[in-house]
């Protein structure tokens, strides 16, 4: 059983979608990364920090799903990281309405010292010097250390994340963030000079319309499975990087094909997060769901052609 630490927020958000609203629930990256996670034979630890009003009934659904929380800080009087959002009709756009960081704000994070061998390291979406801290406290190279950004980094602390970017060897970013980080509008020319940052492998989120893989001269695509029902995308990137992660882990193997193999699974449990708010349908899955929802993945792209 490989060992997995995710680093990332555990928060509150509060959503709203043409299909309705909620109230604060639970969210953050970490949480959907280990929710993921958790549907593999991994040995997973969430690295990350809440203030006591977190309700205890979400700590133990992560718990119960053994995901160490040694690495969790929760802090005294102290307020958790708070979002809330409102979808536009397509939900490939939102306004965020209101941030808070809270207890994020002084967050250094402390890697539990049964992890600081870890062999995968996923670093969910955090300020770059904050991702950066947690590398430079493992005892050993992993196999596999995975980082997740957006373009706030980008627009606020470029510099932090092109250093941190040296020390990484999976890059996972969707195409718009691939454009800004690269200036290149080509997906394949972004993933060309991505590797010339660090990364060996850069996986390019396209949301609705899949997600790419690419390594050296090769490329991988991974459709979206068309869903009747899509409630909520958010976390979906979080929940596919989840299980990419924890699939690897696994697996203990960081093969490209293996790397093929484990976007799928992210892309397969990325497609059950939309289903419901939050964390909601990631909570309440099973593996013969995600079992039968895989040989869908496999039947939308396998076919037979012969050629004159």
């Amino acid at each position: 059983m490989g060992k997995l630490v995710i680093v990332g927020t555990v928060a509150f958000d509060e959503i709203e979608t043409p299909f309705g609203k909620t109230d604060k629930i639970l969210g953050g990256a970490a949480t959907f990364i280990g929710l993921a996670a958790s549907q593999f034979k991994v040995d997973a630890a969430i690295v990350s920090i809440v203030g006591d009003d977190m309700p205890k009934k979400y700590l133990d659904l992560l718990s119960d799903r053994n995901i160490d929380l040694t690495g969790l800080e929760i802090v005294k009087g102290g307020k958790t990281f708070y979002w809330k959002g409102k979808y536009h009709n397509d939900l490939n756009s939102r306004d965020t309405l209101v941030t808070e960081l809270n207890t994020l704000a002084d967050f250094n994070p402390v890697v539990p010292t049964g992890y600081t061998d870890a062999d995968v390291v996923m670093l969910g979406n955090l300020h770059p010097g904050v991702q950066l801290s947690v590398i430079n406290q493992m005892e050993k190279r992993p196999k596999l250390i995975i980082l997740d950004t957006m373009n706030f980094w980008m627009d606020n602390a470029l510099p932090e994340l092109l250093e941190t970017i040296k020390y990484i060897d999976v890059l996972t970013i969707n195409d718009e963030e691939a454009r800004q980080l690269t200036g290149e509008y080509s997906l394949v020319k972004a993933a060309h000079k991505i590797y010339g940052m660090g990364p060996r492998y850069v996986v390019i989120k396209k949301g609705e319309h899949g997600a790419l893989l690419f390594h050296q001269d090769q490329v991988f695509f991974a459709p979206a499975l068309p869903l009747e029902e899509v409630f909520d995308p958010t976390g979906a990137g979080d929940t596919f990087a989840g299980g990419f992660a924890g699939y690897l882990a696994a697996t203990d193997d960081t093969s490209f094909e293996n790397l093929k193999k484990a976007v799928i699974h992210g892309s397969n449990l990325a497609s059950f997060s939309v289903e419901r708010f939050g964390t909601e349908r990631m909570i309440d899955l099973d593996k013969q769901e995600v079992n039968k929802r895989l040989h869908q993945f496999k039947a939308l792209t396998q076919f037979e052609i012969e050629l004159q």
